[in-house]
């Protein structure tokens, strides 16, 4: 059995659709099929949420209404019923009493469930043995809403369960991004989560592969669409792969890899336009370190430092603190640099982001830096570095043999 991910620019129309089809009857292995939500549909849900939490009313509906326009309309070119095939969702699920990530996981999960109905019904439509699972019901989490941490031993056993009472379809359709606490609730694992589901199922079902079908002919050094003359990796080793999905690459979420390590269940990066392409593969045997400078753009960060009100030596009085209050107020930290009275820390600009500065600025002065990227060079060299510099502003840099990180303004 090998695991298939499909993520949103795969499906994000009636071709991509047709071609998910095609892909899945390249292969005569029984498949189980972890698709995202189409297109763009996601940051249209999150701005459902954010109406519906700002009182919004009738541009919560307008927006909603354009969703499902979308949705209704890929189903009818692919030849399905809207209403008959699959039963369209009615009315937003906002709740007031609820807070808003708690909302924001029950609207945002229903992009995963549009999906995959779809993608489910027209592949048996199309006469393939087909299955659809509903991973809520099957991925076990805690309600840590939006980025809930999965319960490996009861999500590895409901789903073995679930495998041996299925009819052992050829093709299982299911949904990544999305799981359940034991009460019935929809959670989310987090932006990019797709790839983690697929590597969790990997795990649980001891797939002889998993593969992520993305619209980049596999693992490139670069983000081709910032950097010219991109090169493809053809083979790297499980490390390095954390290293590059740490850093902020986009081709794989950073948590995918472990479940696959353990298991030492290769990892397939092709692209969905070109299947017959050999791709990147990522796996114990994969080769010795990269040979080619890998440039890594981590966005949409902000720089805060730190500065101890009565000149006490940061580092050894309140590492402790600080990092408590980054913790209770989910910062996801990026670079670390420290001196005898300051601590900086780069992390990705969220919501939460504002209380995490004013729970700061109780014991600490407090300055940032906001509109920011971090660049990772990984493989740099002196002439390397210094081009990367030119004509960028950079606010702060770390480097070592290896590795270069440089905190860049945005222009």
């Amino acid at each position: 059995m090998k695991v298939y991910k499909f993520g949103g620019a795969s499906v994000k129309d009636a071709a991509g659709v047709r071609n998910v089809e095609h892909i899945v009857r390249l292969t005569n292995d029984e498949l189980m099929v972890v698709v995202s939500a189409m297109g763009k549909t996601t940051n249209a849900l999150e701005r459902v949420v954010e109406f519906c939490d700002a009182g919004k009313e009738e541009a919560a509906l307008n927006q909603w209404v354009d969703i499902i326009d979308f949705h209704v309309a890929i189903m009818k070119e692919l030849g399905l019923q809207p209403g008959t095939d699959i039963r369209l969702i009615g009315e937003i699920p906002y709740d007031p009493a609820l807070s808003y990530d708690e909302n924001y996981d029950q609207i945002v999960s229903l992009g995963e469930i549009m999906s995959t109905q779809i993608v489910a019904v027209y592949l048996l439509k199309q006469g393939l043995s087909v299955e659809w699972w509903n991973m809520p019901k099957l991925l076990r989490t805690d309600a840590t809403w939006r980025e809930a941490v999965v319960d490996d031993n009861a999500s590895c056993a409901v789903i073995q369960a679930g495998w041996e009472r299925s009819n052992r379809p050829r093709v299982v359709v299911t949904q990544g991004f999305i799981g359940g606490t034991a009460d019935g609730k929809r959670t989310t694992l987090g932006r990019e989560g797709s790839d983690y589901t697929a590597a969790l199922l990997g795990n649980y079902l001891n797939a002889e592969s998993v593969t992520i079908w993305k619209d980049v002919p596999g693992i490139l050094n670069a983000d081709p669409r910032i950097e010219p003359n991109t090169v493809l990796i053809p083979s790297l080793r499980y490390r390095d792969a954390v290293e590059l999905s740490y850093s902020g690459a986009q081709v794989i979420h950073p948590k995918t890899i472990r479940p696959l390590e353990n298991k030492h269940i290769p990892l397939l990066v092709k692209p969905f336009g070109d299947p017959k392409a050999e791709g990147s593969r990522i796996a114990d045997d994969g080769i010795g370190p990269i040979d080619v400078p890998v440039y890594i753009w981590r966005k949409n960060q902000i720089l805060i430092t730190m500065r101890a009100k009565d000149f006490a030596f940061v580092l050894e009085e309140s590492l402790s603190e600080i990092f408590d209050i980054i913790h209770t107020h989910r910062l996801k930290v990026s670079l670390i640099q420290s001196s005898a009275v300051t601590i900086s820390v780069c992390v990705d600009n969220t919501r939460f982001v504002p209380e995490a500065i004013e729970a700061l600025q109780v014991h600490f002065n407090v300055t940032y830096n906001d509109h920011l990227s971090l660049l990772t060079i990984r493989g740099t060299t002196p002439q390397i570095l210094e081009q990367a510099k030119q004509g960028r502003t950079i606010m702060l840099s770390q480097t070592t043999r290896r590795t270069a990180r440089l905190v860049v303004k945005d222009n």
